[in-house]
């Protein structure tokens, strides 16, 4: 039996033990000190407390991006970000006791809860890069195809996580090419051996010891009955056989649409599940709640932007704009002023850049910290807009972008939000080419709802707000 782990599986094992590991540590300490019985009856019998602690656990560990592959296989980085992670876990868990164990009244218990939160979770992590970063655990891939899409594969898996490669760390390592182009023979592609062409399969899937084969061909119907029979003959074997535009989009988490062809499954989602109008349902009534509550925070926060505006840049609190939402309609979505009076009036409407000099000191902060866009609770109290998803965009650019990047209008079948997985995963966009990245992530999104993923997308969003790393 092989060791090798796929993408999920790891996901699945970090998880799995890095609950373990706390809740395990917790047990320690209650029948220690509070002399509970060291078993899974007391589990039975203050279930709240290991119910709170999973549930912080996963609002910190999204916080600080815990659960990223390229992170977990660095043992150093890793430990970093799960130690903080399980600081703030210790901290926020101490701080609401009577729901659990009250171990404020001991300075030196509360000292050993904080160190074995912190010391356990970081030990596990630099056991897991340490050694399911070895060869004997990452998956052995073979490439069908030696083309554009295989060679964006292959150097999507090219390097290592400390060379800046921020997917290099899924645990897939390619071992080569099958491409039936003889000018390819004997060639490298991405510092890949072209190993041999379709005939060659069997025997290549046996010298290599291939967990997978995948197809990276855009256009699988023009596939010969041959290669046909080839892959089927590997999954006969019990190989993983799947197209590069899946494999893709479990490592990176985006849809690629640049090899998607006019295959449509690629990009929109599969048959719906049973559980997602409960979703829909439970998501609308999570935006009436939060948007009620921002609606508070926003009244004490105007006067202090006015003040700042004041000072800096003269003009109206507020800025309205058209922006394209759901099913193409257009609304006007509301934020704080963060750029000079009449921005716009002598270009039109152009990108906004990262570093915009029409940004005022004031906008730069509120940019940064995304409060410029929490008036938006407005619209997303008036179902215009969603808490979580593609970010609206404004018609003169949606023209331009369905003329000019495939399948934009898709990101237009679900409600827009004041965040998004787009806006978490990538940098501040200013042309064409980031519009398409950013459409990628949000196709991902689309495909793949879930209340993980909503919950994902607002814990990181938090953690840009804190970190101040906004755009």
């Amino acid at each position: 039996m092989r060791l090798r782990m796929t993408l999920p599986e790891r996901k699945l094992l970090l998880w799995v033990v890095d609950l373990l590991v706390l809740n395990g540590g917790l047990l320690v300490l209650l029948a220690l000190h509070f002399d509970y019985q060291f078993s899974w009856r007391t589990v039975v019998r203050v279930p709240l407390y290991f119910v709170v602690l999973t549930a912080l656990w996963f609002l910190w560990a999204s916080f600080s991006d815990c659960h990223e592959l390229a992170a977990t296989a660095d043992a150093s980085h890793s430990a970093w970000r799960t130690g903080r992670a399980g600081l703030f876990t210790a901290l926020s868990y101490l701080l609401i006791p009577y729901i659990t164990p009250y171990f404020l009244p001991s300075r030196l218990w509360t000292l050993i809860f904080i160190v074995v939160t912190i010391v356990g979770v970081a030990i596990w992590r630099v056991v897991y890069a340490v050694v399911f970063a070895q060869p004997a655990f990452q998956q052995r891939i073979l490439i069908v195809g030696a083309g554009c899409s295989g060679a964006d594969l292959a150097k999507t898996l090219a390097g290592a996580p400390t060379e800046g490669n921020p997917y290099a760390g899924s645990g897939y390592y390619a071992v080569g090419f099958v491409d039936d182009d003889p000018r390819k023979a004997g060639s490298q592609v991405q510092a890949l051996p072209v190993l041999g062409t379709h005939k060659d399969l069997p025997e290549l899937v046996r010298q290599y010891m291939v967990d997978k084969v995948v197809l990276a061909i855009t256009n699988p119907e023009e596939m010969s009955a041959s290669l046909m029979q080839g892959l089927l003959d590997c999954r006969e074997q019990g190989l993983d056989v799947l197209p590069m535009t899946t494999l893709h989009e479990q490592i990176t988490g985006r849809v690629a649409i640049e090899h998607a062809g006019q295959n449509l499954a690629i990009v929109l989602p599969g048959e719906e599940p049973a559980t997602l109008r409960i979703l829909a349902v439970a998501k609308r009534l999570g935006d009436l709640l939060i948007s009620s509550i921002g609606l508070l925070i926003l009244a004490l926060i105007p006067p202090l932007v006015a003040l700042a505006n004041a000072i800096w840049s003269p003009g109206p609190l507020f800025y309205w704009q058209t922006r394209v939402g759901r099913a193409g309609r257009t609304f006007r979505v509301v934020k704080f002023r963060s750029m000079v009076p009449s921005a716009e009036a002598q270009s039109g409407a152009v990108w906004a850049s990262e570093h915009d000099p029409r940004v005022t000191p004031a906008g730069r902060l509120l940019r940064r910290t995304r409060l410029d866009e929490l008036p938006q609770v407005w619209n997303v109290l008036r179902g215009e807009m969603s808490l979580v998803g593609p970010r609206p965009e404004r018609p003169e650019f949606v023209a331009q972008l369905v003329a000019q990047v495939p399948f934009y209008q898709a990101r237009h079948a679900v409600r827009p939000g004041i965040t998004g997985w787009a806006q978490v995963r990538y940098r501040y966009g200013s042309s064409v080419e980031d519009a398409k990245a950013k459409l990628e992530y949000d196709l991902y999104y689309i495909k793949h709802r879930s209340l993980y993923l909503e919950l994902s997308i607002l814990a990181k969003t938090a953690a840009v707000m804190f970190g101040l790393g906004g755009r």
